[in-house]
């Protein structure tokens, strides 16, 4: 799976909330409405949410430009691209004058197109200076955003440096929304030692970040971190309790009426491991059958779309 893909693919701080509405005359956006807003599993909707809110916005505010960044990022999420560039575009003209987080978000923002783009040698110092101006601007939240990215498009051997970082200002911070990372991070380290094959370093980081997405609520990402825990059971051979975690939560996707493809591909891998390939093969079609019209790993991992049509076609 790896940090960035599998189960809920765009784990990340924003909770699938029915959007209220931000105040027209603030000058700033407000971040409790962006985060109700936000369902990163469903960037079309987010983008549609947004863009009604863009309509009661006063042209050149804040608020408006703040909010088209997170129009960006939804169109990255879409992998529309092209769209998130010539939105930020627009930002950018915009930014003299503009209030330090405008510009911080506005940098995170362009990092993360780049990054999604596979280019993340551009993202990397974009990042830098979003890590750069938000501490000092007291966004808390933002900076930890900033460090957090470093950890996913820095060079390989600089990742676990940049995720331990963002724990450590995640947890001087006293901002709450700062301190809601922890989980992401925690679930980043852990992949991050995982792509080591420290396996047991991996778990222990994994077990870490199931309590904290707990606490942080929303099943879907309970659910992510029980993957991760049952994964790293494979790695480390122990397959009986792996294979229990991932049947149980294809029972629990079942019933939220949302199978999800890794996990069948999960329990594919398990039973072919454990030697039964007859069974293996009806897991690992239907994770196929699930997975194929992926936009992202159609372009990151054809590879794996490939083998998974392969073991799960006709003997």
């Amino acid at each position: 799976m790896g940090r960035g893909a599998g189960l809920l693919l765009t784990i990340a701080y924003g909770l699938a909330m029915p959007a209220s509405g931000a105040t027209a005359a603030a000058s700033a956006l407000d971040v409790a409405w962006l985060d109700r807003a936000w369902d990163f599993g469903r960037p079309t909707e987010s983008e549609a949410r947004f863009r009604t809110e863009l309509s009661v916005l006063p042209a050149g505010s804040a608020a408006r430009l703040e909010l088209l960044t997170q129009v960006a990022r939804a169109q990255g999420l879409q992998r529309n691209f092209d769209a998130a560039q010539g939105t930020l575009d627009e930002v950018q003209r915009a930014l003299s004058g503009a209030p330090e987080r405008v510009t911080v978000r506005y940098l995170l923002e362009r990092g993360r197109v780049y990054n999604s783009s596979q280019q993340p040698v551009k993202a990397v110092p974009l990042f830098r200076e979003a890590l750069e101006r938000a501490r000092p601007a007291g966004e808390d939240f933002l900076a930890v955003d900033a460090a957090h990215m470093l950890g996913i498009a820095a060079p390989a051997e600089e990742r676990l440096q940049w995720d331990l970082e963002a724990v450590a200002m995640t947890e001087g911070s006293s901002d709450p929304r700062a301190r809601r990372w922890l989980a992401s991070l925690y679930n980043n380290i852990g992949w991050v030692y995982h792509d080591r094959g420290d396996y047991s370093t991996a778990l222990a980081y994994f077990e870490k970040a199931l309590p904290a997405w707990e606490a942080r609520g929303g099943a879907r990402n309970v659910i992510l971190a029980r993957w991760a825990i049952a994964r790293a059971y494979r790695s480390l051979g122990r397959y009986d309790e792996a294979l229990a975690m991932q049947r149980q939560l294809a029972a629990e996707c079942a019933a939220l009426n949302a199978p999800d493809g890794y996990v069948y591909e999960e329990l594919g891998e398990l039973l072919l491991a454990m030697g039964d390939a007859a069974a293996a093969r009806p897991n690992f079609a239907h994770a196929y059958e699930l997975l194929a019209s992926d936009a992202g790993l159609q372009a990151e991992e054809p590879r794996r779309l490939a083998r998974l049509r392969r073991l799960g076609g006709p003997d």
